[in-house]
C-alpha cells in the first residue's frame, strides 16, 4: 500500500510512542524532589522532605533541624528550604 506524503507508516508511530514511553519512564525517577524543608512542628521544629506528609526528624531547636537537613540535602544534592516559625520561608540553601 503506498504512503501518500502527510501519513506516517505504523512502525514509525510504534517508534515513537516508545521513545515517548522510556523518555518518561527516566524522568519519572529523577521526578522526585529530595529539597529538605526546616519547617515548624507545634513547640519544635521538624525535618521534612518536600512533598511529603510525614516528617522525617524532629528537634527542640530549628539549628539542630538545619544541621540535619544539611546533611541530607548533601547526600541528595538538594535544597534546604527553612521557615519561620509563621511558616514563610527565611532562607534557601543550594547544595547542588
Amino acid at each position: 500500500m503506498p504512503k501518500s506524503s502527510g501519513s506516517r507508516s505504523w512502525i514509525d508511530i510504534i517508534s515513537e510512542l516508545a521513545e515517548l514511553f522510556l523518555k518518561s519512564s527516566r524522568q519519572s525517577k529523577r521526578g522526585r524532589s529530595w529539597n529538605q524543608h526546616v519547617v515548624p512542628y507545634g513547640e519544635f521544629w521538624a525535618v521534612r522532605r518536600e512533598g511529603n506528609k510525614r516528617i522525617t526528624s524532629k528537634h527542640r531547636l530549628q539549628e539542630t533541624a538545619i544541621k540535619k537537613a544539611k546533611g541530607l540535602a548533601r547526600k541528595y544534592k538538594a535544597d534546604v528550604i527553612i521557615h519561620r516559625q509563621d511558616g514563610s520561608i527565611r532562607d534557601r540553601l543550594n547544595y547542588d
